[in-house]
């Protein structure tokens, strides 16, 4: 709208406070701010009202028909992307008729998918059986070896005569 930079607002705040004086110019600052405020509201209403009636009149409609007209290959290919958007919502994959070629393939599909989960599942299983039959043979080896484990002799397990003991 006006083209102010910060030394043109500079000046006119300085010329503000020299005709208003110091006392008067936030009163001044706050005026002004309510009256554009007011003119920007007006300004959009009246934005607002002129495109109502434009709308109420046709011309939108008027101006997408000559958009056509100017530049026909984005309209046809606006055109095109509805129709593929339209396309893509009705599409449904699960929807083959069974006695199809397609139907067929998603069925075989369907069923080595269930294969694959299968086979994986059992692997898995056999997997962990397998490392709990490990675990449980290092917890039986590690008992026999400390049952087979020499004893110290002469009490080597009872306390020192220096050493205390908790109770």
């Amino acid at each position: 709208m006006f083209d102010l930079g910060l030394t043109e607002l500079l000046v006119i705040g300085v010329v503000a406070l020299i005709v208003v004086g110091p006392k008067d110019l936030p009163v001044m600052f706050r005026n002004v701010g309510r009256f554009v405020g007011k003119a920007k509201g007006m300004a959009r209403e009246f934005s607002s009202a002129m495109n109502d009636a434009a709308d109420e009149s046709g011309v939108r409609d008027v101006a997408k028909g000559l958009k056509a007209a100017t530049n026909p290959v984005s309209t046809a290919m606006d055109g095109v992307k509805e129709a593929a958007q339209d396309m893509a919502k009705s599409i449904d994959p699960t929807s083959y008729k069974p006695e199809s070629e397609t139907g067929k393939m998603a069925v075989e599909r369907a069923l080595e998918a269930k294969k694959i989960q299968a086979s994986t599942a059992r692997a898995a299983a056999e997997r962990k059986a397998r490392e709990a039959a490990e675990a449980l043979e290092h917890a039986q080896a590690a008992e026999a070896a400390v049952d087979t484990a020499p004893e110290q002799p002469n009490g080597a397990d009872a306390p020192s005569e220096g050493s205390e003991t908790k109770t």
